[in-house]
């Protein structure tokens, strides 16, 4: 069982909340509790009171570009559920939080900094016991002044290739530290996708040339909280991820990833780590890419 979260060492203790915190905060109304789950039916079935639902297909993701939305397109976003920059965000989810990470990371790169995650999210409260609803709630519209994103929370194929040492189609260095967070049966190339999701494999199994394997479930305990930072560090540094170094995280399709990623840049506070969200539905998919089995 984890322990309190302003004991487990963290760097930044603030990007968590505990499922007391959010009981105690649900009808706050500087306060928007956001559920972002995997399986996009959950929420209709029984929230958090006072929770909005963002569904990550259809409310983050651009409908006809391999994309996110756009700035205009996150500030109605956050303006439909009442949100202002102001607004401290909440997020959790099914997964263990994989698709709350997914948000988190999006809403930080859109530029929104007031952001914290449910610790052990939606399974947590759940074996808890504690009260869920089906009532949707409504909110007065937020004018949201269209942001301003952070390039450097996010890379695309192209700078991977250059990070892993490559210019065009060769190799001129050794490159730069890259996390694989999949499992190790995706690492090998055992797997072009995972039993569940055939939607996304690819054409090729295996993985980003020179990545380390550090499956992202190691980063959490039973009931899906977060370890704490010892043993964080532990497992990152223990394959040369240290604090030191500019980091590349990847897995699928960016969701898992992201949970990695707020691990390593915001739970441990390592200044240099950046989310590789085209993952590996796009790298196995390219023609001309390394990889390795």
């Amino acid at each position: 069982m984890a322990t309190k979260i302003e004991e487990r060492g963290y760097a930044n203790p603030d990007v968590l909340v505990s499922t007391d915190w959010v009981d105690q905060h649900k009808d706050d109304p500087s306060i928007r509790i956001v559920e972002s789950d995997e399986d996009v039916l959950l929420y209709e079935l029984g929230h958090v009171p006072n929770a909005v639902k963002v569904d990550w297909h259809t409310d983050l993701q651009d409908q006809l570009v391999r994309d996110f939305i756009g700035p205009e397109g996150f500030a109605e976003l956050m303006g439909r559920f009442g949100i202002s920059p102001d607004t401290t965000i909440v997020l959790y989810g099914d997964k263990n939080n994989w698709w709350a990470a997914y948000a988190y990371w999006f809403f930080k790169h859109m530029g929104h900094d007031n952001l914290k995650i449910m610790d052990g999210g939606r399974v947590k409260w759940e074996a808890e016991q504690r009260e869920m609803t089906r009532e949707v709630p409504s909110f007065e519209p937020a004018t949201y002044l269209v942001p301003t994103p952070r390039p450097e929370l996010r890379v695309f194929r192209e700078d991977v290739l250059e990070h892993i040492g490559y210019k065009g189609r060769k190799k001129v260095s050794d490159g730069k530290p890259l996390v694989d967070v999949r499992s190790p049966g995706e690492y090998s190339g055992e797997m072009t996708h995972m039993p569940d999701y055939p939607q996304e494999g690819a054409l090729r199994g295996g993985h980003i040339a020179g990545a380390r394997n550090i499956p992202w479930g190691k980063a959490v305990n039973e009931d899906g909280t977060f370890k704490d930072a010892g043993e964080l560090k532990q497992l990152y540094e223990s394959e040369g991820i240290t604090p030191d170094k500019d980091i590349v995280v990847y897995c699928r399709i960016g969701e898992r990833s992201s949970h990695s990623w707020f691990v390593l840049h915001e739970l441990l506070g390592y200044p240099k780590v950046t989310n590789y969200d085209g993952s590996w539905t796009e790298w196995g998919n390219v023609v001309g890419v390394p990889i390795e089995r």
